[in-house]
């Protein structure tokens, strides 16, 4: 049998260097960083290779060589999944054995497995935000014609995002995807949605990891409910008068507050012309993380997008450039408040967060200061105030871990906003 490493050239010749002739389990600690992982029903480690991160996941060759397929067509509809590195394939031990083949995806920074979020008891409130990711994954999933197959929070992986939570599909095993979804294959998605999340609720409270006025079947049931308020959102026909066309351009802001872009509108009137019947065909989304990376260069999930931009905004206005070009405005406000703040952070302290992900805190914890001090704080030294008092005492979700693997075993028991739909 003849080893086989599928993978970018860059990647392959760091790949070689690993044991592969070792189940995964066995592997020696010094191959090993010790980062939170989930449930799975398959090995998984964690390895560094030339300053990155990745997963390896132990799994037979057709479904290895299946999900890197998948991931990598999913990366094409940029939707949000970890990124298909390789398939590591012919494997053998010492002795002749045959070895399961090994799918290896990058590591996402920054991001946590449920079970890792919950290491500390969650309140009812982080719990919403962790489903209203859940959600917006789900539908974006299906309007890609992604059918997932087994919807649960342990296939998903959790970056925060100003306040709320952004997720990722980590686990393509079972996805297929079709030119587009029928009801039934998007009701069967919502059911073992539905299935998994109570189960995984259950486990949580049995453990006291879960707030026990949060009922485990009713967050379940909720992301059924959540969801096709969304999608109604996204997908419908609005029907209206004449005379209020300008429910056209509430329902484009409206999607565009979600996160999601309008390529067309779908527009019929009936024989009167007295009635006018619209429909989005919602694409691309991520509207203000767009957006503000064509103005600033600046990488971020969408709702820090969306606080970063209210930020320039209000800078335009303080500093008297509501007229002026837009791009002279962000550039401005990236070398007079962004990077200031970011300076401001000590260098050890960095790697807790993202950089988006800090500058919002810095807003929130600027406000708080100013409120409670009676005065207007600048912004610099409310980041030095914050990295001393908050930041310092953060757990750091870009670094990793120290201790063993076992250590970091999370099997053990360790926004988009909802308003904008009421």
């Amino acid at each position: 049998m003849e080893l086989r490493i599928l993978a970018a050239p860059r990647e392959q010749q760091a790949l070689l260097d690993l044991p592969w002739d070792m189940p995964l389990e066995q592997w020696p600690e010094w191959y090993l960083v010790a980062l939170p992982r989930g449930i799975s029903r398959h090995v998984v480690r964690f390895t560094r290779l030339g300053g990155n991160v990745y997963a390896l996941k132990e799994i037979v060759k057709p479904y290895a060589d299946r999900e890197y397929q998948m991931l990598r067509d999913l990366a094409r509809l940029d939707v949000p999944a970890v990124q298909a590195v390789g398939v590591v394939s012919g494997r053998e031990a010492p002795g002749g054995e045959s070895l399961d083949s090994v799918l290896v995806t990058r590591h996402l920074q920054f991001s946590l497995p449920y079970r890792a979020l919950f290491a500390r008891m969650m309140r009812r409130d982080t719990v919403d935000r962790l489903i209203d990711a859940l959600v917006v994954l789900i539908a974006r999933l299906h309007l890609t014609g992604f059918y997932w197959g087994d919807c649960s929070l342990s296939n998903t992986l959790f970056r925060r995002d100003a306040g709320a939570f952004a997720a990722y599909l980590v686990d393509a095993e079972t996805g297929e995807l079709h030119n587009g979804l029928s009801d039934g294959q998007r009701a069967h998605d919502l059911d073992t949605a539905r299935t998994n999340i109570a189960g995984e609720m259950m486990d949580l409270l049995a453990a006291g990891q879960l707030d026990e006025s949060v009922d485990p079947i009713g967050v379940s049931d909720q992301v059924v409910e959540r969801y096709e308020a969304l999608w109604t959102e996204l997908t419908e026909w609005e029907a209206f008068d004449v005379n209020e066309r300008w429910r056209i351009a509430r329902r484009v802001d409206r999607l565009n507050e979600l996160g999601f872009d309008v390529d067309e509108l779908d527009i019929v009137t009936d024989i009167g012309g007295r009635t006018i019947r619209v429909q989005p065909k919602v694409v691309d989304p991520g509207h203000h993380s767009r957006r503000l990376l064509r103005l600033t260069g600046i990488d971020a999930q969408e709702n820090q997008a969306r606080r970063l931009l209210n930020d320039l905004d209000t800078y335009a206005a303080v500093t008297e450039q509501q007229g002026e070009d837009e791009e002279i405005v962000a550039n401005a406000w990236v070398m007079d408040s962004y990077e200031p703040v970011l300076r401001a952070i000590p260098r050890d302290l960095r790697g807790k967060l993202e950089g988006p992900e800090i500058f919002h805190e810095v807003l929130e914890h600027r406000w708080y200061l100013s409120e409670n001090l009676g005065r207007d704080i600048g912004l610099e030294e409310a980041a030095r105030d914050y990295a001393d008092t908050v930041l310092r005492h953060k757990p750091d979700e870009l670094a990793i871990l120290g201790g063993t693997s076992a250590e970091a075993d999370t099997t053990q028991p360790f926004r988009i906003t909802w308003s904008d739909l009421q």
